[in-house]
């Protein structure tokens, strides 16, 4: 089994899923764990989202009590007082993903860090959620939400609505360890921040992409991309993922980089690499490699110098020809800065 989870979540009142939390997921789980729980939930083979109440809460504690599993047995117990929909989600195989509990869970399992980007497949997930108003009173699905902000304002209250978007923030269901988080909607659920990471204001993180920190995160990390331990993202920079035209190559981040505020990449980097200030490398773009003495060695496009390490680009002023040396020097990040404890 890949991975087991029991959660509570909010649905539209058609009966469909709009989100799910599940506050304890499960990599690997127990053989034991995933057998009593699927008796007592009446669970199908393979990869299956089980509605449950309440009232099944009790026999469900029991059981998972029963196979040496406290803690989830007193989770479960936690659930019986809920009034929302629960659901326990059985993932036996990485496979797309059938339902929104499915992309749930694996949004989970990577902000929890018990995946890494690219250890899930995703493939569908867009056409499985719905697109939700994050609100002040909870997820309110779209075509409700005239009716819910109407009584809100019958009953006294003012409903405020945050965004409108199929993914929620990252914090409203993870905060990992030793990270800080300068403005929490800037960080999609389904990101993974690694032990370390500094995401300021204007950094942002999406979905099954993220850090393995330490590092400072003032840029933009698209989907898919993952930054190496101890690289600095600069204010405003971009690193184009596979959404945003990186086609079908996979864009990171290696070890002690620096990619200069506006500055953006679209081929990966390898380690100790740096990027000056407001020059965007893009695959196709025509790089004049220079030897030690500063001497024209050839022009390549820059997709040929994908993933290698010690690289320095930079534009030239005077004729404005994008240029790359070897980088002697690695960027050394403020210990204290990144200490997030």
């Amino acid at each position: 089994m890949l991975s087991f989870a029991l959660g509570i979540g909010t649905q539209n009142t058609q009966g469909d899923w709009l989100e799910i939390y599940y506050p304890a997921p499960l990599l690997h789980p127990d053989a034991g764990l995933v057998e009593a729980a699927g008796k007592v939930l009446d669970a199908p083979a393979g990869n299956a989202a089980v509605s449950f109440v309440p009232e099944q809460c009790g026999d469900l504690a029991a059981a998972l009590k029963a196979a040496g599993q406290p803690e989830q047995a007193e989770l479960a117990e936690s659930l019986a007082a809920s009034k929302r929909p629960l659901v326990a989600m059985f993932l036996e195989n990485d496979l797309p993903p059938q339902s929104a509990p499915e992309v749930y869970l694996k949004l989970h399992l990577l902000s929890h860090r018990l995946v890494k980007p690219h250890g899930l497949d995703l493939t569908g997930m867009f056409g499985l959620l719905r697109n939700v108003a994050w609100t002040s009173e909870g997820p309110i699905d779209i075509e409700e939400l005239p009716a819910r902000r109407l009584r809100a304002r019958l009953e006294g209250r003012s409903l405020s609505v945050d965004c409108v978007d199929k993914f929620p923030k990252m914090t409203d269901y993870v905060v990992p360890t030793g990270v800080r988080i300068a403005d929490t909607a800037r960080v999609r659920l389904g990101a993974h921040l690694g032990e370390g990471t500094t995401v300021m204001h204007e950094g942002f993180v999406n979905f099954n992409a993220g850090s393995e920190g330490p590092g400072m995160i003032e840029g933009r990390i698209s989907a898919g991309v993952m930054v190496g331990k101890g690289s600095d993202l600069g204010g405003g920079c971009s690193t184009m993922g596979t959404l945003s035209g990186g086609g079908n190559i996979v864009i990171k981040v290696g070890e002690g980089c620096l990619i200069g505020a506006n500055a953006g990449i679209g081929i990966p980097l390898g380690d100790r690499c740096t990027v000056e200030a407001g020059l965007y490398i893009t695959a196709g773009a025509k790089v004049t490699l220079l030897d030690d003495q500063g001497q024209e060695v050839k022009t390549v496009a820059a997709r040929e110098l994908a993933g290698q390490d010690d690289l320095l680009l930079r534009r030239n002023s005077q004729n404005g020809r994008i240029e790359c040396l070897t980088n002697k020097s690695a960027i050394a990040l403020n210990e204290a800065l990144h200490a997030n404890d």
